[in-house]
């Protein structure tokens, strides 16, 4: 049976939160189109390794770890993150290299079979949600327990509620845009920082979060390239078949994709779970991070 999990809102002091520390990566994976670069927290357990797959398109994993909270889930379990094939420490050897989502699951695969695991649990973040989505209904067998943290099924699917809410920036935004003569990088970059802009609940943890992310690891091209080839890509038949144990977790007042997209994922999936974060926008990892570890940590332990 499906429930919905700790209704209750737990409420904590709002603290400093201190990034992961910047450390070069465990190892590559060599492929015909990218050398991807992969990164292990923790030592080796009994428990089921967990890739955290970041969201974007076009950002590196570097926006996940603004906090501690990976860390503290690999005192438990050994945590992976890499980069995906265009951005962060991970460049196209190839450069006709196809963003399609169909590449990013060989991908992910490749960094799986790389390190011999033959199961992996997986959470995806936003567009990675995507991604963990695309490679479950790929390769069910290899996943053991999949999250959803803020995810999406496919683009036409997402709940987009930035015009309704905060059409005063996006107006000004578009005006400063049209003033700016800085190159086009610089302005994709500042279109970035404007789009986090609107994606947090509480404003003292835009301020903190943005002051200690200097550099999320952007890439506009890939992100470019990823819109053009991949405009259709719809996972939402998939669902019903997963039969591997799913949580979908989302902010309540996350106006990128807002809750009524984990909804129908939660309902698509036999026997999910979801939890909303009530003082959260887009990421509860970083506004909640307390509940979300204990959620996170309660989920996989159940299995």
């Amino acid at each position: 049976m499906k429930t919905l999990l700790l209704t209750l809102v737990l409420t904590f002091p709002v603290a400093a939160q201190t990034p992961m520390p910047v450390i070069a990566p465990t190892g590559h994976v060599h492929t015909p189109d990218v050398d991807l670069a992969y990164w292990i927290y923790g030592a080796q357990q009994p428990t089921t390794p967990i890739f955290a797959v970041n969201g974007g398109a076009g950002l590196s994993h570097i926006y996940m770890v603004q906090n501690d909270l990976w860390q503290r889930v690999s005192q438990h379990r050994q945590v992976i993150f890499y980069d995906q094939r265009g951005t962060g420490a991970s460049p196209l050897t190839n450069p006709s290299a196809p963003q399609t989502i169909d590449a990013q699951v060989a991908d992910l695969d490749a960094v799986r079979d790389h390190l011999h695991l033959a199961k992996i649990d997986l959470c995806g973040d936003s567009y990675g949600g995507l991604l963990v989505i695309a490679y479950a209904a790929a390769h069910p067998e290899h996943v053991h327990q999949l999250i959803i943290s803020d995810g999406l099924a496919s683009y036409e699917s997402i709940v987009h509620l930035f015009p309704q809410v905060f059409p005063d920036k996006l107006e000004a935004q578009a005006a400063a845009a049209k003033r700016s003569t800085a190159p086009p990088e610089a302005q994709a970059q500042q279109g970035l920082r404007d789009h986090f802009s609107m994606i947090f609940y509480r404003p003292e943890k835009l301020a903190h979060y943005m002051a200690n992310a200097s550099d999320l690891g952007f890439s506009p091209a890939t992100s470019e390239a990823i819109a053009k080839a991949n405009p259709t890509v719809d996972y939402t038949a998939a669902l019903a078949k997963f039969n591997f144990p799913t949580l979908v977790i989302n902010g309540r007042y996350d106006m990128n994709v807002a809750p009524l997209t984990a909804w129908r994922i939660y309902k698509a999936i036999p026997n999910a779970r979801i939890v909303f974060f009530e003082q959260s926008g887009h990421l509860p990892s970083y506004e909640e991070p307390e509940k979300y570890l204990q959620v996170l940590t309660d989920f996989l332990a159940a299995k």
